[in-house]
């Protein structure tokens, strides 16, 4: 269905695609799986047109010959992308978003039939069985919801054609109940007659829904085997190029320990007088299915939501007094987001300077210039700390991989020496050697001290990181679950309220 032969791309210096080949069956859920910075990113970008390919590279869609880097009306009807970043417009709602690409139903007064447009998005979004108010801004939505509009918009008038559906990271901000759901979907796709390239570093997901598997590793293509003949183990290897372990348990806490933070009656968007104590060194995670409010906890603590939040935190062994959760930024806790491109870094900026933003009160002089020796001493220092992928600090931070990025953000809340970290889905579109990485940076912080709170719905970033989890439902914590009692089945019947 999809032929690519000799693809090659390179970005000045770089080589970011060299005499790459993949081919996609008929029919067939065909997984793309690399590090970060492997290339998956630009082989998916040039089939879409918006990378042109290097001289030599050929490429036939259903027999059909096909310029790589080049857009026609027909390959847009038949090759369909849902990328890693979404390229919705945030201003708009989910029904101008979809309109976007399959135009608006009209009268023959050429007026917009909204009701019906209305009716349309709605059936379209509903398939996902997720609640999305169509008319507000997509702004206002959940990472989660958004991601679903974007699928909607790539599935729109695909029944019963012919062609094939690539879908970059769909599930980096899935809980278990939706992706499931989005499993289904992209299995009703295939059996309609379609074919799925399935981009994803969810190892689990891979075992569950493709037939073969594509592994690229620097920009070259490593193998492609039946998804069958793979373990776990095996296709790591394939990936990292060496022997990996990929299980990883936190290390349990030591003792009792003091609390760093406690939180009281905490309301926010639907969170319902939530409330906790996080010890010194813990590692504490907070899940529950869409819709639920554990997403709202890092930010309602950090004062970075939006929206009206009540209730009081206080930090024992900082000032020991209580602070109105409406002033929480007042406690200067950092954030690592749930939505990197989007709240996590500026693409305008460079590695550094996204690095060392929220220090930059620490770096003036007296006279109130920035000290640049030193803030490239701590930008070189933090870079080196976490294992930062990139040509210097001065490079943009858009010229990196996703994992790498991640990093960035995580250096950039450690620099500050915070008492609690908060993070909120940390490893999403992270590869698998990256986010062992990521887990053990995490526990180190933790083994100094640092309380950390995880918000994911990502039941393996749980099992790897948590000691203990709060399970939210409708607002409120539903379930603690804590030491050897924190596994997958645990955590997925108390998600959906089965335990």
């Amino acid at each position: 269905m999809l032929r690519v032969a000799a693809l090659s791309k390179r970005f000045g210096g770089t080589q970011a695609l060299k005499d790459v080949d993949l081919e996609v069956a008929p029919g067939e859920i065909h997984a793309l799986i690399g590090p970060n910075g492997s290339g998956k990113s630009t082989l998916i970008k040039t089939l879409a047109g918006y990378h042109h390919a290097e001289p030599g590279a050929v490429a036939e869609l259903d027999g059909e010959p096909f310029d790589l880097g080049h857009v026609t009306a027909s390959r847009h009807d038949r090759l369909r992308f849902v990328h890693q970043e979404l390229g919705l417009v945030g201003e708009l709602s989910a029904i101008d978003n979809l309109a976007l690409s399959h135009g608006f139903a009209r009268t023959a007064f050429g007026n917009i039939r909204w009701r019906e447009m209305e009716g349309r998005t709605t059936a379209l979004v509903e398939r996902f069985g997720l609640g999305i108010d169509v008319r507000r801004p997509l702004a206002t939505a959940t990472p989660v919801q958004r991601t679903v509009v974007a699928i909607a918009a790539a599935l729109q008038g695909w029944e019963g054609r012919r062609g094939v559906l690539v879908l970059d990271e769909p599930t980096a901000v899935l809980p278990p109940g939706e992706v499931a759901r989005l499993f289904d979907i992209v299995r009703e796709v295939r059996d309609a007659g379609a074919s799925v390239l399935y981009v994803s570093h969810r190892m689990e997901e891979i075992f569950a829904l493709a037939d073969r598997v594509t592994v690229i590793r620097g920009g070259r293509r490593i193998a492609t085997r039946p998804v069958a003949e793979l373990t776990p183990r095996s296709l790591a290897e394939l990936m990292a190029g060496e022997e990996m372990g990929t299980d990883h348990r936190p290390a349990p806490p030591s003792g009792h320990a003091a609390p760093v933070l406690e939180v009281r009656d905490l309301w926010a968007g639907p969170l319902r007088g939530v409330g906790f104590d996080l010890a010194r060194g813990e590692r504490l995670g907070i899940t529950g299915l869409v819709g639920s409010g554990h997403e709202i906890v890092p930010y309602a603590v950090c004062g970075a939501h939006a929206g009206p939040v009540s209730g009081r935190l206080r930090l024992p062994e900082h000032s020991g007094r209580w602070t109105e959760a409406r002033d929480a930024h007042g406690l200067g806790l950092p954030l690592v987001p749930a939505d990197r491109a989007g709240e996590g870094v500026i693409g305008d900026f460079s590695v550094g300077e996204n690095l060392t933003l929220p220090l930059l009160d620490r770096l003036r002089a007296r006279s109130g210039r920035l000290r640049r020796r030193r803030e490239s001493a701590l930008a070189e220092d933090w870079i080196r700390r976490v294992g930062v992928r990139t040509a210097g600090r001065g490079a943009r931070i858009t010229t990196l991989s996703g994992g790498n990025q991640q990093k960035v953000v995580m250096a950039r809340c450690l620099a500050q020496r915070p008492p609690v970290l908060a993070l909120c889905e940390p490893t999403a579109g992270v590869d698998i050697a990256t986010r062992l990485q990521l887990y053990d940076l995490i526990e180190r912080q933790a083994g100094a001290g640092m309380g950390v709170v995880v918000s994911s719905s990502d039941t393996q970033d749980l099992l790897a990181l948590c000691t203990r989890v709060l399970v939210v439902r409708d607002g409120r914590v539903a379930r603690e679950i804590s030491g050897r009692d924190v596994t997958e089945s645990a955590l997925v019947h108390a998600m959906e309220g089965t335990e």
